[in-house]
């Protein structure tokens, strides 16, 4: 599987300008799997609920759609991009999945960072893994890496590659991605966005360092912090179903839910 890391540099509300920055950098190269950041179309440092709507699509309509829809038809592969769902008068930090093989998804991002609690209702679809012709592929956004259960959720499903649309402005995630790889031996590709978004008062500047991992905790690529960047890199899927360490330990196998039990309700915390 030939998967390219797209890291953009969007401008907040230019939809039709960061699209053809995308499918220019797309067209650059060919894979068979692309990663787009998230928010990528519309940008991230929303002020108001107004300027949420005009910015939002429904699933599987509005332009963006219809040109990442054709760009998989037409290089034969499959896209994965985050961007601002529309459904009636709610709104979800979301990421949509299309392919060429008929593949189509859509994910709605559980763990909201910050103020996107403002803009946007936390997921309700779950985490999902789709099987596409290039592999068994699941879904998360950005901040959802920080909760463990999330890409364990995502590998205990079957997913060989995790596809992570992100705008992390926190340090943390490129490295803290090698574990989240190492603990459930998949890979992931996490597409970021560099730049600052200074608005209403309030500054973001997105840390770019989009980054390749492998199934086993290794940095294929790390792009830099400050530019633009496509890069694609090979992999092998089905090495991410052999959770083996060695003749004795089985990553999967080995797990002990009886001994995970936790009694905390949430209302307790």
């Amino acid at each position: 599987m030939r998967v390219a890391l797209v890291q953009t540099d969007p401008v907040f509300a230019a939809k039709e300008e960061n699209l053809q920055q995308a499918l220019s950098m797309m067209g650059s190269v060919e894979a068979d799997l692309y990663v787009l950041p998230e928010l990528f179309d519309c940008g991230y440092n929303f002020t108001e609920m107004s300027e949420v709507r005009p910015l939002a699509e429904k699933y599987a309509a509005g332009r963006t759609y219809e040109e990442m829809s054709k760009f998989a038809n037409e290089a034969k592969c499959i896209v994965v991009y985050g961007f601002a769902e529309a459904s009636g008068n709610v709104y979800y930090n979301a990421a949509v999945i299309v392919g060429y093989d008929g593949t189509a998804g859509l994910y709605r991002k559980i763990h909201l960072f910050d103020r996107e609690n403002l803009f946007f209702q936390p997921g309700d679809l779950g985490f999902q893994v789709y099987e596409t012709k290039i592999g068994r592929i699941g879904l998360m956004i950005c901040f959802d890496w920080y909760f463990p259960e999330s890409a364990r959720t995502l590998a205990l499903r079957g997913a060989q590659l995790i596809a992570h649309p992100s705008n992390l402005v926190l340090p943390n995630c490129p490295d803290g991605m090698r574990t989240r790889c190492l603990e459930n031996r998949v890979f992931a590709v996490t597409a970021n966005r560099v730049g600052t978004e200074n608005r209403g008062g309030h500054s973001l500047t997105f840390i770019g360092q989009s980054q390749i991992t492998s199934s086993r905790g290794e940095i294929m690529h790390r792009a830099p912090a400050d530019k633009a960047e496509i890069v694609v890199r090979e992999i092998d899927p089905f090495i991410a179903d052999d959770k083996r360490l060695n003749s004795h330990n089985d990553l999967f196998r080995n797990r002990r839910p009886d001994a995970y039990e936790c009694a905390v309700k949430k209302d307790d915390l």
